[in-house]
C-alpha cells in the first residue's frame, strides 16, 4: 500500500468513525462513572462492525462490478456524497439523541450495525477501486476502535460540546473523499 493509498483510506476511516464517536460521546455521557472497560467495550462494538462492512460491502460489489466498471467512479462518488451529506443534515437538523449507558448485546448490537451502515456502502466502492481489503478494513476498524475509545472519554468529561462539530467534519471528509475519487477517474487530479 503506497502512502497515498493509506492516506486515503486513513481519511476515509476518520470520515466513517465519525458516526461512532459522536455516538460513543453519547455513551460517555450517559455513564456516570466511566471506566476504562466500558470504553473498551464501545471501541470493540464499534471497530469491529467499521471493520466487518466494508469487508461485505465489498464482496457484495465484486459480485457485480465488472458489470459497471465504466460509471464505477460515479457510483463512488454518489455514495460517498449521500452518506456525507446525511451526516451533515443529522448534524444540522438539532435533533438530540437520548444518552443511554447501557452495553447489553442487544444495544451495541443495534448501535454498531447503524453506525456501520454508511461503511457498508463504501466496502462497495472498494470492490470497483481494488482497494488492499486487508490493511483497509484493519485501518477503518482501528481508527474507529481508538475514536470510539476517546469518545466515551470525551463524552463523560465534556457532554455533547463535540458530538455536532464531529458528524460536520465526518460528512464533509466523505464528500471530499467522493469527489477526488471522481475527479482522479476522470484524470482531472492526479496524485
Amino acid at each position: 500500500m503506497s502512502l497515498n493509498e493509506f492516506t486515503t483510506i486513513f481519511v476515509l476511516a476518520i470520515g466513517l468513525a465519525m458516526d461512532a464517536f459522536a455516538v460513543s460521546v453519547c455513551k460517555g455521557l450517559a455513564i456516570k462513572k466511566m471506566t476504562w472497560r466500558s470504553a473498551v467495550i464501545v471501541g470493540l462494538w464499534f471497530g469491529g462492525f467499521q471493520a466487518l462492512m466494508p469487508a461485505v460491502g465489498y464482496f457484495l460489489g465484486n459480485q457485480f462490478a465488472d458489470k459497471i466498471v465504466a460509471f464505477d467512479h460515479w457510483i463512488a462518488f454518489i455514495l460517498l456524497s449521500f452518506i456525507g451529506g446525511n451526516m451533515i443534515r443529522q448534524a444540522l437538523s438539532g435533533e438530540e439523541e437520548k444518552a443511554n449507558a447501557d452495553l447489553d448485546f442487544r444495544t451495541m448490537l443495534v448501535m454498531a450495525v447503524a453506525t456501520s451502515i454508511d461503511a457498508l456502502a463504501v466496502g462497495i466502492t472498494f470492490a470497483f477501486l481494488n482497494q488492499n481489503m486487508a490493511a483497509s478494513v484493519s485501518i477503518i476498524g482501528l481508527t474507529t476502535f481508538v475514536l470510539s475509545v476517546a469518545g466515551v472519554k470525551i463524552g463523560n468529561v465534556f457532554g455533547m460540546k463535540y458530538k455536532k462539530k464531529a458528524e460536520l467534519f465526518g460528512g464533509g471528509i466523505l464528500i471530499l473523499l467522493g469527489l477526488k475519487i471522481l475527479l482522479e477517474h476522470l484524470g482531472v487530479l492526479k496524485l
